[in-house]
């Protein structure tokens, strides 16, 4: 219980180390053992963009959830689409869902969204604390995700409900009857769509093609299950960390009020050095090498977006928020034809966040944190928090 007197406030808390700068620096490679399926992480950027180019020796379309870290082989026979699908099928796919996931360019959907992000700070703003990670992102983020299935905004206390992810529990990182939850919700709204069409994405994708056929309703459940959980934490954090990192650099929040004009830079920057996805995996199709070091035929390796982002050969200071940055080829949505299919939506969250708080807040005072942390071979990583509480002070009406 936080203590409405006299808090105490923490500090230190917008810190993200580089936990990978030995290791980059030296062979270029870290290890870790996932599931006793051991994983080879590829950690500087121009390793990390060549292997996720190549995508006939580095595949994604292995076994459903062999890819993800940690692997989810032992929850899921539903394959992802289309980040579980390589060429030439994946194309087809791409085509297919592109323009759906591209909405959040349209005026009025923006429009929407501003609304959500408003009444999430009204509330923030008429609290005395309030933690951020399930109180204020995780709202955000599901009452957001309302728009982008264009469904009912009331489904949004459902997925609240699920928690910050929906695979996770505090007793496993893999909680399979926790996944069932979700796998039983999806296949529901699909039955409910298929007896009852409508505008929203299930009814869109029932009545679609892809690679010219028909899709079948495991592949609109791949869809349906990709875009709640790959799209959940991920937001959760990017949302958490740039309220950590404003509430210790305000002045930086000050900046963005007077200079509206460097948010989307701001953004950019925010995600390249938070990186809220630390890896994502790849099954190799052949016996390779990277960084001169052997991998053999369906091993697995890792592209670590996270590293990728601090590689000094790259970045100019890269353990600095710089707002100025004139080159940041940064990898946080993925590099390919397999980046992020959720990146125009999180991208104008994060921008409509942002801009409204620099117009709305004064302050924000970070009271009491419980830091994220991931256990990565012996790398730990910090990637968020499982808690953060915080105070929101408003800007006058003078300002």
């Amino acid at each position: 219980m936080i203590e409405k007197t006299s808090p105490v406030r923490v500090s230190g808390i917008s810190q993200f180390d580089d936990a990978f700068a030995k290791l980059r620096d030296t062979t270029g490679l870290g290890y870790m053992d996932d599931q006793n399926d051991p994983v080879t992480m590829v950690l500087g950027l121009k390793d990390v963009r060549k292997a996720a180019h190549n995508s006939v020796v580095f595949q994604s379309g292995a076994k459903p959830g062999r890819i993800v870290i940690p692997s989810e082989v032992a929850i899921r026979e539903t394959r992802q689409i289309p980040f579980e699908v390589d060429q030439p099928e994946h194309k087809g796919f791409r085509e297919l869902l592109n323009p759906w996931f591209k909405r959040p360019l349209e005026a009025q959907y923006q429009k929407q969204l501003q609304q959500i992000i408003d009444d999430t700070i009204d509330y923030a703003l008429s609290v005395d604390t309030i933690e951020l990670v399930a109180e204020f992102a995780l709202t955000l983020q599901s009452k957001a995700l309302t728009l982008l299935l264009n469904t009912k905004a009331d489904e949004a206390q459902t997925w609240i409900d699920w928690g910050t992810h929906v695979f996770r529990s505090e007793e496993s990182d893999l909680d399979a009857s926790k996944a069932n939850i979700l796998y039983d919700y999806i296949d529901t709204q699909i039955d409910k769509a298929m007896q009852y069409p409508s505008d929203d994405l299930y009814s869109v994708l029932l009545n679609a093609q892809a690679n010219g056929k028909k899709l079948t309703k495991e592949e609109v459940k791949g869809v349906m299950i990709l875009t709640f959980a790959g799209g959940r934490d991920t937001v959760i954090n990017a949302i958490t960390n740039t309220l950590a990192y404003f509430s210790e650099n305000i002045s930086d929040l000050t900046r963005i009020a007077n200079e509206p004009e460097i948010v989307n830079r701001a953004v950019e920057e925010l995600i390249r050095y938070f990186s809220p996805l630390t890896q994502m995996g790849r099954v190799a199709t052949e016996n390779t090498s990277v960084c001169e070091h052997a991998i053999k035929k369906d091993s697995r390796i890792s592209l670590c977006w996270a590293s990728a982002n601090r590689d000094d050969k790259v970045f100019n200071q890269p353990n600095t928020v710089d707002f100025d940055r004139k080159v940041n080829p940064h990898v946080s949505f993925g590099f390919g034809h397999h980046n992020c299919l959720g990146a125009t939506h999180a991208r104008q969250i994060l921008r409509l966040l942002v801009t409204s708080l620099a117009n709305r807040v004064a302050e924000i005072h970070p009271i009491q944190a419980d830091e994220k942390i991931e256990q990565l071979g012996t790398t730990s990583r910090k990637v968020g928090f499982n808690q953060l509480h915080v105070r929101f002070v408003a800007k006058s009406s003078s300002c």
